[in-house]
């Protein structure tokens, strides 16, 4: 119930920026950005007001009851089946992105929308509103996964920023699903120790935001220097 309700209430929320996107010529990195501060403010108010607990000490919702959690994957661990759920979808979206007629579809509007539009006659606006609420839904999942199996209520600044964080996850990927789930889990493994780094070798955790930006800088060199090789050998 929890999962359903954040995935509804993350389509719902891209809702405002799909339309601004197809309505008005918008660019939806603009609206997304601005949205993050609405969203944020909003949780704040919530967990401020209507949605505080019920003693009204801590700015955080009641505690999910232990039906609404999920369960650990492996027992002993904080290993939740979240994960093997993010697995599952980046599986399937993979698959329907390489060889479904939608991931056809959506591989060309992201390619250029107006060739997609001339030359393939496909609709791009009902594709750009099936992704952009995809999009929202699969975020709103995600958060949806963090609340029922890792914190168990809705608090204040919940997310230190995993959203930016995602995006270069996202592109050091290639857009890529599958590589999605190499970078997700090297980044998440960089930032889940950055504590016990600081902690026992005594290197600052802000060191693991420096490799992060190195690993991308790398990344953008490597695919610069491959693009100009191929350039010149053609």
């Amino acid at each position: 119930l929890v999962l359903s309700a954040s995935l509804v209430a993350g389509g719902l929320w891209a809702l405002v920026p799909t339309l601004m996107r197809l309505r008005l010529g918008v660019g939806e990195v603009i609206t997304t950005i601005l949205m993050n501060f609405v969203g944020i403010y909003l949780a704040a108010y919530m967990v401020h007001g209507p949605l505080q607990e019920r003693r009204g000490v801590f700015p955080q919702t009641d505690a999910l009851p232990e039906a609404g959690r999920l369960p650990a994957l492996l027992p002993g661990t904080a290993l939740h089946w979240g994960f093997a759920l993010s697995l599952l979808l980046a599986g399937a979206l993979a698959v329907a992105l390489r060889y479904s007629r939608f991931g056809f579809q959506l591989r060309a509007v992201g390619a250029s929308p107006e060739a997609a539009s001339v030359a393939g006659r496909i609709d791009v606006g009902r594709i750009l509103f099936v992704a952009f609420l995809g999009s929202g839904a699969i975020a709103g999942m995600a958060g949806g996964v963090q609340v029922s199996g890792v914190t168990f209520a809705l608090y204040e600044d919940l997310s230190p920023g995993w959203g930016y964080t995602a995006i270069a996850v996202a592109l050091l990927a290639g857009l890529n699903p599958a590589g999605v789930v190499v970078t997700g889990v090297l980044f998440g493994a960089l930032q889940a120790g950055a504590g016990a780094m600081q902690r026992d070798a005594g290197i600052p955790a802000s060191w693991v935001g420096v490799v992060e930006a190195l690993v991308i800088l790398a990344v953008l060199c490597l695919d610069r220097v491959r693009r100009r090789v191929g350039k010149e050998a053609s």
